[in-house]
């Protein structure tokens, strides 16, 4: 080929590769992940065990998590990043748990492990799962702060994760224990141990959307009078988050009450709370009173006679303590602005134009024992009560956990079948076999999980609440 004929196709191909590689480029560019949940058990035989006669322990929620089936967690608020044309994901939850147990007589836990901010990463055909520990040593008590640990690995069994939909949904994903993981679970597994499945469930935003505009436009400020306006007066806006109490919405979704609750004039899902909007009432700066109502209602519906609605939520605060009040309908009672609950609320003075207190810890009253039919006693602890009120225009609420619009599917709990994988310890000695732990928690092999569990989709469909997200009849 002549000289001259080589340089030309040269330069016609730098020019053709010039155009189309743009073009490549924007269509790998990756998209925004904002909006979703994340369903794990961490490890099921984990759970039994430290809340046993062995460790008699106990675990908390953090962050905003939830409880989801019979020993899932849920964790919210994904954000991230996904490439279609790759299939690459990557995307962080919000949440934690705090796991305790084997108290010593001086008050402390041997066993203070805490789980949280779960981050899915996919490349290819591989997954891990990632997660901040804190976690205390077994034998010398020295505890351990660890960000983003790749924690376990996941299986995708030539799942697909290509697409160009808006949301992504992976569903039992079987997960393993990684060496990293395995250390920073201050030892009580081996490496290679199977884990919990993974669920999940994001929101994509469209390519146009993830997109920073090239102008965007300025923030509308708000006039300074209104931005400076007294603290005291009519409110504008606010909510009370509230999640009654976690053991409650467990007994009534679980396999006693075998119910459901339902939300209902504009009350909002939080996963772990309840969000009852639309704030009005007054608020007095100098006396840090206040004397809020807020819309929405819960009606939590279940076998043996289970009826109860709360709505028209009122809060109450003086003299550094709070008040909740609700209407209350039952099968035998049907009464107006019932004290529920009560909780501290000192130094409640404004900022940036916003009143807030954040997980007050609550406790039942003797009003709200009996509407609770007497399930629970007075004094007994609820869920804390998180509360704002907006002062001016321009103040915002804090953000509701965003659980997104796509429902992932908690996987189910196995028969209790086999005894001996219920009960499974960690391991208590550094001489303990890997046998005394199950290959899976929940009864099934790799292979099965693989044919049956894990499955990838691009949908995107109406939040749901399904009908049965718990499997306890623990009442305390």
């Amino acid at each position: 080929m002549p000289a001259r004929l080589r340089a030309l196709m040269t330069v016609l191909c730098a020019a053709v590769l010039g155009t189309l590689l743009p073009a490549q480029a924007a269509h790998a560019e990756s998209r925004a992940v904002q909006g979703g949940r994340l369903d794990w058990g961490i490890k099921s035989s984990f759970q039994s065990y430290v809340t046993g006669p062995i460790a008699n322990g106990s675990f908390s929620l953090t962050g905003g998590a939830a409880t989801a089936g019979a020993s899932q967690f849920r964790f919210h608020s994904a954000t991230g990043t996904y490439d279609g044309s790759s299939g690459a994901f990557n995307s962080s939850f919000s949440g934690g748990v705090h796991f305790v147990g084997h108290k010593k007589d001086d008050g402390t836990n041997q066993l203070d492990l805490t789980i949280s901010r779960p981050t899915v990463r996919i490349s290819g055909n591989s997954g891990t799962l990632h997660v901040d520990i804190v976690s205390k040593a077994r034998d010398t008590g020295r505890v351990t702060t660890s960000s983003q640990v790749p924690f376990a690995s996941l299986s995708l069994g030539g799942i697909d994760m290509r697409g160009g939909g808006n949301a992504v949904q992976l569903n039992n994903l079987p997960a393993t224990l990684t060496a990293e993981g395995a250390k920073s679970f201050a030892g009580y597994y081996e490496a290679g141990t199977a884990l919990d499945p993974v669920s999940l469930s994001a929101d994509v935003k469209a390519a146009s959307a993830a997109k920073p505009s090239a102008t965007p436009s300025p923030t509308k400020s708000k006039p300074k009078s209104e931005q400076t306006q007294g603290t005291s007066g009519a409110i504008k806006d606010g909510a009370v988050d509230w999640g009654v109490r976690r053991t409650f919405r467990e007994y009534v979704t679980g396999n006693i009450a075998k119910g459901e609750w339902e939300l209902s004039g504009g009350a909002q899902d939080g996963g772990a709370l309840y969000r009852f909007p639309e704030g009005s009432g007054t608020y007095d700066e100098k006396k840090q009173t206040l004397d809020a109502s807020f819309t929405g209602a819960v009606r939590f519906t279940g076998e043996h006679g289970l009826d109860l609605r709360l709505s028209a939520v009122k809060v109450a605060v003086a003299d550094g303590k709070g008040t909740l009040y609700a209407d209350v309908t039952g099968p035998e009672l049907e009464e107006k602005k019932v004290p529920l609950v009560t909780f501290e609320a000192k130094d409640f003075k404004p900022e940036d134009g916003l009143v807030a207190l954040t997980e007050a810890p609550a406790k039942l009253t003797a009003e709200g024992a009996k509407a609770f039919g007497g399930m629970y006693k007075a004094g007994t602890a609820m869920d804390p009560v998180s509360l704002a009120v907006a002062l001016t225009d321009s103040a915002q609420l804090p953000a509701l956990p965003d659980l997104g619009s796509a429902q992932s599917a908690t996987p189910e709990a196995s028969p209790k079948a086999d005894a001996a994988q219920e009960s499974a310890e960690p391991k208590t000695e550094a001489t303990s076999s890997s046998s005394d732990v199950p290959v899976l928690p929940i009864g099934l092999s790799v292979g099965s999980l693989l044919a049956v569990g894990a499955a990838f989709m691009v949908v995107r469909g109406r939040r749901t609440r399904p009908a049965s997200d718990a499997d306890t009849g623990e009442y305390s």
